[in-house]
């Protein structure tokens, strides 16, 4: 990816999808800290939306919702990510959700690429 300077404040970069504009401030563009967590969440969800359908899951959503741990003092460092999965199903087993949690942070690419710098914790409940 290539990024070009904004003149107001931030960078930006044209993607097959759109432009990203990316910014410290929200009101030029998306944090860099919320692409991380977001990263770091959708990769997970995909993955596990796509381990359900091998484990044959009968669910009909998968909602995520993140909390940050930042560190004032360097930098403000992200340093924990509590990805919280609510799944919406049928006759969903737990001890399934569990393994299917393990293979998830297992194959996700951007939990794997932060692993030993970023604290990341998984959960789900079933709704």
């Amino acid at each position: 990816m290539d990024f070009k300077m904004k003149e107001e404040m931030g960078f930006y970069t044209e993607l097959p999808f759109g432009r990203l504009d990316v910014a410290g401030d929200e009101e030029y563009g998306f944090r860099p800290f919320q692409l991380l967590v977001a990263s770091l969440a959708v990769c997970s969800g995909g993955v596990l939306r796509k381990i359900m359908k091998k484990m044959r899951m009968d669910f009909e959503d998968i909602q995520i919702k993140t909390s940050v741990e930042r560190n004032p003092d360097a930098a403000d460092r992200v340093e924990k990510v509590h990805i919280h999965f609510l799944i919406k199903g049928n006759d969903l087993n737990e001890e399934k959700l569990h393994k299917a949690l393990e293979l998830t942070r297992k194959n996700c690419s951007m939990v794997r690429s932060v692993e030993g710098s970023i604290d990341i914790a998984e959960t789900f409940e079933l709704i």
